[in-house]
């Protein structure tokens, strides 16, 4: 099976380079027109996380698709975090705890890096057996839902921070006995 990972465009707060997680920000205008001008592949089933920024996303690249949402597959939640970018953080002693911790201790208030990739893993699994016939699913989703899905599924094994992607970028893999191969990298 080829599965499709894009990361949802642009918003507001991606270029603003804030912690956005559970806030429900749709697109903004730059992001909407890069998510237009690039072409992706087609694909049998749809599959996005339930943050408007996704969704929008996956109506642009497949504006004939039905998308199917899945709860699990939304981005992680940052708590005191959300909404704030480095500058407005680098004073606050938690969130030094947290760089120290490369990302390793749970975000104040919020979810922990463990929690957050065993939904993510659980969102993709259930996505997978629900359409395991398909050819093709495109997961229109989140950075981080992406990273964790690899990590955990890519062959030959990498980290967490090695499936970084760009906004409206992704990876093309192919799904066999259990292991994600690579096989293009869409930028």
């Amino acid at each position: 099976m080829r599965i499709i990972f894009i990361r949802h465009g642009k918003t507001k707060g991606n270029l603003e380079q804030r912690y956005i997680g559970k806030t429900n920000e749709p697109l903004c205008e730059a992001g909407r027109k890069e998510i237009s001008l690039k072409r992706f592949p087609d694909a049998d089933a749809v599959i996005s996380s339930p943050m408007r920024r996704c969704v929008e996303t996956a109506e642009i690249i497949y504006p004939k698709k039905n998308i199917i949402v899945i709860e699990e597959l939304r981005e992680c939640d940052f708590g005191d975090f959300e909404g704030k970018n480095y500058s407005e953080l680098e004073t606050d002693p938690n969130y030094q705890k947290w760089l120290e911790s490369f990302g390793k201790l749970p975000f104040p208030n919020g979810e922990s890096s463990e929690s957050f990739k065993a939904r993510c893993i659980n969102g993709f699994e259930k996505a997978v057996l629900k359409f395991r016939s398909s050819k093709t699913l495109c997961f229109v989703v989140h950075g981080g839902t992406i990273m964790s899905v690899l990590e955990h599924y890519a062959f030959p094994k990498k980290d967490f921070y090695s499936y970084q992607v760009k906004n409206g970028c992704g990876f093309e893999t192919e799904l066999q006995n259990g292991k994600l191969t690579v096989t293009e990298e869409l930028i």
